[in-house]
């Protein structure tokens, strides 16, 4: 398993990882480590009361959501979108150096807040970089975040709201929403 061991390792034992997603690199650690989020937020310099995304690594550990709004994130999962649903981020990417990685990790994108997102691992500020437990060079990225959209109202009306564009174009989104793989 190599590379997913040593990050399920790394978050198990309180660390922060850097780490490559499918769209830019990103600071992942144990979402209920206390001291692990509140060192992940210093080295980046966010502010604690702005939320992050839980990520999980394979569709099968996503956490039980209604069969409607359930089956809306399986068409836009894995890939380059987080849903939110009742105010929690979800984001499953498809890492294949993280495949197999069964633990769930609060994760912000490896950049200081406001600043320019990483698409390489020499585009991590070195701050970060050094502050990190666990750093993994996945090469060169997209380097556009994800697509977030609200699923909140979807399980009884359908709709969805876009709340920050990234790497999956609308109309990619309204098609994979509505029901089709276009």
């Amino acid at each position: 398993m190599g590379l997913a061991a040593d990050f399920e390792r790394c978050i198990a034992g309180g660390g922060i990882a850097v780490f490559p997603a499918d769209t830019v690199y990103g600071l992942a650690c144990d979402p209920d480590n206390q001291t692990a989020v509140a060192r992940m937020y210093a080295l980046k310099g966010r502010d604690p009361d702005k939320p992050a995304a839980i990520m999980r690594f394979s569709l099968d550990d996503l956490p039980p959501l209604p069969t409607r709004t359930h089956a809306a994130v399986r068409r836009l999962l894995p890939g380059p979108v987080t849903v939110v649903v009742g105010g929690l981020g979800l984001r499953v990417p498809d890492v294949p150096l993280l495949r197999g990685v069964r633990i769930a990790v609060l994760q912000t994108s490896a950049n200081h807040a406001g600043g320019p997102d990483a698409r390489r691992l020499a585009d991590v500020p070195e701050d970060i970089r050094a502050g990190a437990d666990l750093v993994i060079d996945g090469g060169e990225l997209p380097g556009t975040p994800s697509t977030v959209v609200d699923l909140s109202r979807y399980e009884e009306t359908q709709k969805w709201t876009i709340l920050r564009e990234g790497v999956l174009p609308s109309d990619r989104l309204q098609a994979l929403l509505s029901g089709s793989r276009a």
